[in-house]
């Protein structure tokens, strides 16, 4: 099916709310362990500044899809742009662990609007057939973003200073504040359901309790007893709103999506794959740094070529989905990954740079081709009154599994000194943790394997009786550009 500019145009508009979050991400990762010393903390200890950030984002992606339907797409974007900004300037001028945090919770209420809406405006302006070509196109700007992050932020940290790192979202978020106005549609329906309050406080403490509660056990950061009331306050809300949206006619999360076997497929094989990889870019710089003894910059040019590899898998992945179809490419390219990510528990002082970044480059190239497959294979079965409760629902268990994947890996790190009896991380101490995430990752082809031989036929160009009713969605300016629910 032919393209036309705006199939182009709204992508690449996209790319850039995904360039500055996926940017910040990296960055960050790579300046650790600089910036626990100058805020005078453990390096583990900000995995709090990495799991807040992805905890904001959980809690409050749910409202993402109502407030786009409410107030229109545009304005969320835009919105959300300029408080992710606010956060980063946050980050920036931050003092302390406490007031980092709170930088990065601040940054995650802006990404939790600014992602999701913006897929959510892909979703609905791009026909379904053209939904893998667009998906690969609107990541190939944001995988710049990872691509630069690493050595950008080990250059500055080690030359410079940790705080600039954050002032760079600052005119990215002017620029993509500026093409939103100019080009993004008014996207929005012409009734909106009432706005779930309940079950937005409900998910919101399930989540964040959960969540929250596991990342600061074993932590001097909050008691001990604290933390055992956040785990049980959360798993009580999450138990709470399964039965209030059983009860409610338009949950803010509705479970119902889950009926879908693609979409089932996607959320929790997609949870469950992402637990690995939300580990891996907080595991491997405080590897690089603290058992290689690299400099924040060495460590960010090891660490960019996993996303380099992830570039070069973009332009084949609907080939590839076309040839062989989703089911095959979900399990057996999960495993794949898997093996890959296992590969990093090999890494030892005196091992070849060249052996650490073949395996990294080539990780990359497959964990793209999944992560691909897995948020396109979500919308297989979803018709467009249903969109923006996918999109939040979808994002929500996304966010969700990269911060639980950062607090498994920081978790089995800990248990590994307390067994050595060690106080200083060693490079001994990390192959225990990429291995446990690596299992928790190839687990994901489990659930994969029970999709049906032809899911996803019309998302990936193959003929077979399974394929949905292409998603049309009228372009801008038409008498049917705004969606009725």
């Amino acid at each position: 099916m032919p393209t036309s500019p705006y199939d182009r145009v709204v992508p690449l508009i996209v790319a850039v709310a995904l360039f500055m979050e996926n940017m910040d991400s990296t960055v960050i990762s790579t300046s650790l362990p600089a910036i626990a010393r100058a805020l005078g903390t453990n390096p583990l200890a900000l995995k709090l500044a990495v799991t807040s950030y992805l905890l904001a984002l959980a809690i409050c992606i749910p409202a993402s899809g109502w407030t786009a339907d409410r107030f229109g797409a545009r304005k969320v974007f835009r919105i959300a742009i300029g408080v992710f900004v606010l956060g980063s300037i946050g980050c920036a001028l931050s003092r302390s662990l406490h007031e980092f945090v709170l930088a990065r919770i601040i940054q995650g209420m802006g990404g939790a609007m600014m992602t999701p809406v913006g897929r959510l405006i892909l979703v609905r302006s791009i026909d379904k057939q053209l939904l893998v070509n667009a998906m690969s196109l609107v990541t190939i700007p944001a995988l710049v973003g990872p691509i630069c992050g690493p050595p950008l932020g080990g250059f500055i940290t080690t030359y410079a200073s940790w705080h600039w790192i954050f002032i760079i979202n600052v005119p990215i978020g002017l620029f993509g504040i500026a093409m939103a106005t100019r080009f993004i549609p008014d996207i929005r329906a012409e009734r909106s359901d009432p706005f779930d309050f309940v079950g937005f406080v409900l998910s919101g403490l399930g989540i964040g309790g959960l969540a929250f509660g596991f990342s600061v056990m074993g932590l001097n950061f909050l008691p001990a007893g604290v933390a055992a009331t956040l785990i049980t306050v959360g798993a009580i809300a999450a138990a709470a709103y399964i039965v209030h949206a059983r009860r409610t006619a338009a949950p803010i999360l509705d479970l119902k999506l889950f009926k879908f076997a693609t979409f089932r497929a996607s959320v929790f094989g997609g949870f469950m794959f992402r637990l690995g990889i939300g580990a891996l870019p907080f595991l491997l710089p405080l590897l690089l740094q603290l058992g290689f003894d690299l400099t924040p910059f060495q460590s960010g040019l090891i660490t960019f070529t996993a996303a380099l590899g992830s570039l070069f898998m973009k332009a084949a992945v609907a080939s590839v989905l076309k040839r062989f179809g989703y089911r095959p490419v979900l399990v057996y390219n999960c495993l794949i990954s898997a093996a890959f990510l296992a590969a990093c528990a090999s890494f030892v002082p005196g091992m070849p740079f060249a052996a650490m970044i073949a395996i990294l480059l080539a990780g990359g190239f497959f964990r793209s081709l999944q992560f691909t497959s897995i948020n396109t294979i979500a919308y297989a079965e979803i018709e467009p009154p249903l969109m923006s409760r996918a999109t939040a629902l979808a994002s929500a268990a996304q966010q969700l599994s990269l911060s639980t994947g950062v607090a498994i890996g920081a978790l089995v790190v800990e248990i590994t000194l307390r067994l050595r009896q060690q106080t200083a991380m060693g490079a001994t101490d990390f192959p225990p943790a990429f291995l446990a995430v690596a299992a928790l990752t190839a687990a994901a082809s489990l659930i994969f394997a029970r999709l049906a031989p032809d899911a996803g036929a019309e998302l990936a160009g193959r003929s077979g009786p399974g394929a949905a009713v292409p998603n049309k969605i009228a372009r801008p300016g038409s008498p049917t550009h705004r969606e009725t629910l």
